[in-house]
């Protein structure tokens, strides 16, 4: 059993809708900020023309709690080409905050605590009982692989996405047996 605060984003009724069996992925983030209330706020920025914003559909803070932003049953914009078949989750993790694209700054330090990926596991477990068809899982940065220039000198580039990043425990993450690894 695990405990899930739903916190709706104020979009979220704009998403579209879709089936369960229209899920068969879930993609692992982290947010690169430094805590949960600047994920929420960047959450909330309306980015696109019809209202909504980039989110991911649970959020993850670093004491295991877990914050549903995104009905996993509506389409949330968390990783180009994928949203329409997977959920996002986020983990509240540093990562590359404030520079992302700098490029002296591009190495991801900030652990996962143990209750952040205790918490991860029982939350995929609750979403492979919800949904038969989901198969699969990957980072972020298994799923866009574009370079863009970074910050200091457009001439060098650097990983668009890297979260979650090199301190993301994978093996004790998720159960091999349930959810196949998935890359571009």
């Amino acid at each position: 059993m695990i405990d899930i605060l739903h916190a709706p984003l104020p979009y979220e009724g704009l998403l579209p809708e879709r089936t369960p069996d229209a899920v068969d992925l879930v993609v692992i983030h982290c947010t690169e900020l430094p805590d949960l209330a600047m994920a929420r706020e960047y959450g909330e920025r309306v980015l696109y023309d019809s209202g909504a914003g980039a989110s991911g559909h649970y959020y993850i803070d670093r004491d295991g709690s877990v914050l549903c932003y995104v009905d996993p049953l509506r389409v949330a914009n968390h990783t180009r080409g994928y949203n329409p078949r997977s959920i996002g989750i986020e983990l509240v993790n540093t990562g590359r905050y404030p520079d992302w694209f700098h490029s002296d700054h591009q190495v991801m330090t900030e652990p996962y605590p143990a209750r952040q990926i205790d918490a991860l596991r029982a939350l995929l477990d609750h979403l492979v009982e919800r949904f038969p068809s989901l198969r699969h899982i990957a980072g972020h940065e298994d799923l866009d692989t574009a370079m863009v220039p970074a910050s200091d000198d457009p001439d060098n580039e650097v990983p668009r996405k890297r979260d979650p990043g090199p301190q993301f425990p994978w093996a004790r993450a998720y159960d091999a047996s349930r959810l196949s690894r998935l890359a571009a």
